[in-house]
């Protein structure tokens, strides 16, 4: 397992999955999923279905769609894994 990542799995909630590191969050009536991915140190965001909404598809979301809570506590945990948490505001 790549260092990142493995140093990621440590933070709470996180879990890998290859070369990527992957945790949920829900608030309210939203749920997101978040993946580092080691290879293109790049963080992306998903807009995951509830379920109450069982016909739903998780869909990508812009950072500007992403509450402020939220990317504050991934940026919190990469520093804690000892990446540079910059890497959370990079655009693909």
């Amino acid at each position: 397992m790549r260092e990142p990542i493995a140093a990621l799995v440590r933070q709470e909630g996180w879990r890998a999955e290859g070369a990527a590191a992957r945790v949920h969050y829900e608030g309210g009536n939203d749920r997101y999923a978040v993946e580092f991915y080691a290879d293109s140190v790049r963080v992306l965001y998903w807009s995951v279905p509830t379920d109450d909404d069982e016909g739903g598809t998780a869909m990508p979301v812009p950072r500007d769609g992403v509450p402020d809570p939220l990317r504050r506590r991934v940026r919190e945990d990469l520093d804690e894994a000892g990446i540079d948490a910059e890497v959370e505001r990079r655009e693909l």
